[in-house]
């Protein structure tokens, strides 16, 4: 497992405790909770909630990312993330924000506002600007792996080695940072669960995550309420998928997760601490 993550200066050791990472979408069309949090007071008054019940990081996001989603313009992500933030910041200052987004303009202003890491799914191949920010604010910078794009990523994704090819684009996204100055120890890889991958590719990619380690950079994975728990278990409702995803948080940990990212955080955060102490310090 990896040891360190360094976020604006301080360093989590991950090797000892792994990071809840709580879910807030800011959106009126997510594929799990669209519109449920949709609006500055109850986005921030469930932001609080995940914080209370075990949430390390709350990843605030302004923009739906699920498979057809259409693109959101800037002016309206930031209306929807930035009040949030701020909000969160004003009521819960340890707490750690990221913000989930692939805008760069975005990442500032939300950086500005009180987040401290930046969680693109892009891998920062979105914005030539994302980089360099990430580098400039010493921001927590995670690089995710996506084919395509979250409009089409779904429509027969195809890999000739599904973790090579991740691993690979990881050791390109990494060199490509530190080119640009990002602190190495800033960086996270997550491999994309479900962005641009069919059921297969998502089973071999969490039965190999020791294959994904890149300079022994922590690994977010977000499996929470995802669709292939759904193809798994035969059952199209984002609602029944929490038992599954509760047993792979605690499996994945075991397998070498470091931050876990989840909409229920209080059955996740149960889970994930339970196999810690049967685990012990690694």
């Amino acid at each position: 497992m990896a040891a360190l993550w360094n976020i604006t200066g301080e360093s989590f050791d991950l090797s000892r405790r792994a990071l809840v990472m709580g879910i807030l979408n800011v959106t009126p069309d997510s594929f799990s909770d669209g519109g449920e949090f949709y609006g500055t007071d109850p986005a921030a008054e469930h932001g609080l909630l995940m914080w209370a019940e075990g949430a390390d990081i709350i990843d605030v996001g302004g923009e739906s990312t699920r498979p057809g989603a259409e693109a959101v313009a800037e002016s309206e992500e930031l209306e929807r993330v930035l009040p949030v933030i701020s909000k969160l910041r004003r009521l819960a200052p340890s707490a750690l924000i990221s913000i989930d987004t692939s805008k760069a303009n975005v990442a500032r202003a939300a950086l500005d506002a009180g987040a401290r890491i930046i969680n693109d799914i892009t891998g920062g191949r979105g914005d030539s600007k994302m980089m360099p920010l990430a580098a400039e604010r010493g921001a927590g910078f995670v690089i995710m792996h996506m084919q395509g794009a979250p409009r089409t990523m779904q429509t027969n994704p195809q890999y000739a080695d599904v973790v090579a090819e991740v691993r690979e684009f990881f050791r390109q996204q990494y060199a490509c940072a530190i080119s640009c100055g990002i602190d190495p120890m800033t960086i996270a890889f997550d491999p994309g669960i479900g962005f641009g991958k069919t059921l297969d590719h998502n089973l071999e990619l969490l039965r190999n995550l020791a294959l994904l380690r890149v300079e022994n950079r922590p690994l977010v994975i977000g499996v929470s309420r995802k669709s292939f728990l759904g193809k798994i278990l035969g059952s199209a409702e984002p609602g029944a998928r929490l038992a599954p995803t509760v047993a792979l948080t605690a499996l994945l940990r075991e397998r070498g997760g470091d931050v876990l990212r989840v909409h229920d955080v209080k059955q996740n955060a149960a889970a994930l601490r339970t196999v810690e102490a049967l685990l012990g310090s690694r």
